[in-house]
């Protein structure tokens, strides 16, 4: 019986609260009675006010100065290397379709100008991507992945 009274005093502890933190010095300490007491909530008058759902803090995010920096890398890299390769691309299928004369001539053998342009266009996309994977490493991940540690910290805890 002891137990089942323990269970229900427990149960009124607000564990969704959103001063609630588990990691607060002093969680689960004895209040006396064998129950673990419930930390005290902070004065309202001297707690910053949080955002009151998920998508407040995801658009208070996006308007910050470090989401706003990691998109305009991303911005300054995809665009115009996805314009170089679109060209690239378009200058192949032009010169298949307008210039088969020259699409034709041979380079080494049976191997012809479209052959060389067509790999070139397998190595282009490779080395393409090796580009975009080392600069999203080397310029965006570490900031990317702050702004998501910060931005699920601030999301721990507030009604979705």
């Amino acid at each position: 019986m002891e137990k089942q009274e323990g269970r229900d005093a427990a149960a009124a502890v607000r564990l969704d609260a959103p001063w609630y933190e588990a990691l607060d010095d002093g969680w689960g300490a004895l209040d006396g009675t064998g129950i673990p007491a419930a930390p005290a909530a902070p004065d309202p008058a001297v707690a910053p006010e949080r955002p009151h759902s998920a998508a407040d803090i995801y658009l208070e995010v996006q308007r910050s100065a470090a989401f706003q920096e990691v998109r305009g890398r991303y911005r300054r890299f995809v665009v115009p290397a996805s314009l170089a390769f679109f060209l690239w691309y378009l200058a192949y299928v032009v010169a298949a379709s307008a210039a088969p004369e020259l699409m034709a001539r041979p380079v080494a053998g049976a191997v012809n100008v479209a052959m060389v342009a067509g790999l070139g266009q397998f190595l282009s996309t490779f080395l393409l991507t090796w580009a975009y994977a080392r600069h999203a490493r080397l310029r965006r991940d570490r900031a990317a992945l702050e702004l998501r540690w910060e931005t699920q910290e601030m999301t721990r805890g507030v009604e979705q």
